[in-house]
């Protein structure tokens, strides 16, 4: 079994930073990649950046690219989501959720996080 917390979420303003973090531990959690997701108030859940725990290579979503960094360091824990520029669009509750292999489909992720919330305004 595999745990993740999610924190760092908060009150930001437009062109504002915000960083993420995600806490996983549980038997096997090393070997896990791990990914972010959002979901925007009355929109459905997507996928926003991943990291492969071995290679450590790195997947983003096209709403995402250039703007939020995904990084682990080599204690490969916690795992960061950094969001710069931010505009209102992107107020959402961020989830980070585990599997096996490095993807960002929702239906096939193992393990989940219970979400932070990112709000973007004035």
């Amino acid at each position: 079994q595999v745990q993740l917390v999610e924190s760092g979420g908060g009150l930001v303003q437009p062109g504002g930073s915000l960083g993420l973090s995600c806490v996983v531990s549980g038997s096997g959690s090393d070997y896990y990649s791990i990914a972010w997701f959002r979901q925007a108030p009355g929109k459905e859940r997507e996928g926003v950046a991943c990291i492969d725990s071995s290679s450590g290579r790195t997947i983003y979503g096209d709403s995402v690219r250039g703007r939020f960094t995904i990084a682990r360091d080599n204690a490969k824990n916690p795992v960061y989501l950094q969001m710069d520029n931010l505009t209102p669009e992107y107020t959402s509750v961020y989830y980070c959720a585990a599997k096996s292999i490095p993807t960002m489909l929702e239906s096939g992720m193992d393990y989940w996080g219970k979400g932070t919330r990112v709000t973007v305004s004035s």
